[in-house]
């Protein structure tokens, strides 16, 4: 089965990280998240991805080439972008003949669920969870024997409170093509965008059978808040959970779990829980905690709690929670006259 992985959007909610890279590449536990979505994706077995990419799409072909060579990959430009049924709609010759369907997974969503179960299951599946918001997500209705019977965008009024995490098993991909085919030949838009669920709910009515599968956590990388969550719950998992063997940091204390790049240089520091740090960075004299830090960064003489910190970027002496992008510095520690 092949994976299409959409990751074209500019990521806005997620400022000042993603003027200089795509959302799906920023950093969270130790890996990017679309490098999350890709080991998780290998791991299940799938090996020909599909790549529909937009803003600063460079970065995620170099990405891409350089930490997954091994990989079947397929990029697809999406210029302009007009949602995630147009994106899908511009890949449709590279996945309309594949007898054995597509696997659809947003490339700035993280989901826990166990793939390989999802993959064995016969027919169409869209991965659900629950949630106390549904108006803000696309819902998913069914009958009483369990089967899919509506798809809708962002209703006004819910009937379900099941929204679409990102994950979609579809069976039949030349189907699911013509699906994405009659929403733009009849330009279906639904608030503003020509959205997949349109296009589901187009196979539900002629005839495509689809079931739900529930999914553990869901982490919607797209914002400050759901990224350091997301941080936090895999940083969480056994692998970092587990006693591991830091360097030697002077004078320092690390209570996990961390994650800590290679060639850092951390000096009387209190690094943790819950963070993760990008390779060869300098923090001297903080106390850091449910936090992300970006490569080449540099922290000191800080108290920092649930701070976003992008690479190549320099923070120096106050208490705040922040959120800094790439090449930035902020100095507190001069005194003002």
């Amino acid at each position: 089965m092949k994976a299409i992985i959409p990751v074209a959007g500019i990521g806005s909610r997620l400022r000042p990280h993603t003027h200089t890279q795509p959302k799906s590449l920023v950093p969270v536990a130790g890996n990017t998240i679309l490098g999350h979505i890709i080991d998780r994706l290998r791991g299940a077995g799938l090996t020909e991805f599909v790549f529909i990419i937009g803003y600063l799409g460079e970065k995620i072909v170099e990405y891409v080439r350089l930490h997954y060579p091994e990989l079947d990959a397929t990029f697809v430009v999406q210029e302009p972008r007009e949602g995630l049924g147009h994106a899908l709609w511009l890949a449709r010759d590279t996945f309309r003949h594949d007898a054995d369907g597509v696997l659809i997974l947003l490339g700035d969503t993280i989901v826990d669920v166990d793939l390989p179960a999802l993959l064995r299951q016969s027919g169409s599946v869209l991965a659900v969870k629950e949630v106390k918001t549904p108006s803000l997500f696309g819902l998913v209705e069914t009958n009483s024997e369990g089967i899919v019977s509506r798809v809708v965008e962002k209703p006004r009024i819910p009937k379900s409170n099941y929204a679409l995490v990102g994950l979609y098993k579809i069976a039949n991909s030349e189907k699911l093509a013509e699906a994405l085919e009659w929403l733009i030949e009849n330009g279906r838009r639904t608030h503003g965008e020509y959205q997949l669920t349109d296009a589901i709910m187009h196979l539900i009515e002629e005839g495509e059978v689809m079931r739900t599968a529930a999914v553990d956590n869901w982490f919607d990388c797209g914002r400050k808040e759901t990224l350091l969550e997301a941080n936090a719950r895999l940083l969480d998992q056994p692998e970092f959970r587990r006693v591991r063997a830091y360097p030697e940091f002077p004078d320092t204390v690390i209570i996990p779990p961390v994650s800590i790049g290679a060639d850092c240089r951390i000096e009387h520091s209190v690094v943790g829980p819950n963070v993760a740090i990008g390779d060869r960075t300098i923090i001297r004299n903080t106390i850091i905690s449910d936090s992300i830090i970006g490569s080449y960064a540099e922290l000191s003489s800080a108290v920092m709690s649930d701070c976003i910190v992008g690479s190549d970027s320099s923070f120096r002496g106050l208490n705040h929670s922040v959120n800094l992008g790439d090449n930035t510095e902020i100095d507190y520690s001069q005194a003002k006259g």
